[in-house]
């Protein structure tokens, strides 16, 4: 089991990321930032007594809407830790609209 922490890789994540939704680098890049950020918050392990794994971030990223992109699968499942336990909007990802300017 591949543990989120100061000490991972985050190429692997960032792999895994792009392997398992096929995305966009740079939302890719943001993302495993922000995954590792929630874990070495050790607010994860608070509420749900383990540690964060990639498993755990692919298992649930996959488990939102078919439609979504990652930035929005992961928006949405931090949407539900947020409902659920709070305090988990701040790993959220800002979505621009406008790459151009």
């Amino acid at each position: 089991m591949r543990i989120l922490h100061a000490g991972v890789d985050r190429t692997e994540l960032e792999r895994e990321l792009r392997d398992a939704f096929d995305a966009d680098p740079d939302i890719v890049t943001v993302v495993a930032r922000q995954a590792r950020d929630l874990s070495e918050s050790d607010q994860f392990v608070t509420d749900f007594g383990a540690e964060l794994t990639v498993e755990d971030v692919i298992d649930n990223l996959a488990d939102a809407p078919e439609e979504y992109q990652l930035a929005e699968r992961w928006n949405w499942w931090l949407g539900a830790l947020d409902l659920s336990h709070g305090g988990y909007a701040r790993f959220s990802v800002r979505q621009d609209t406008d790459k151009t300017s």
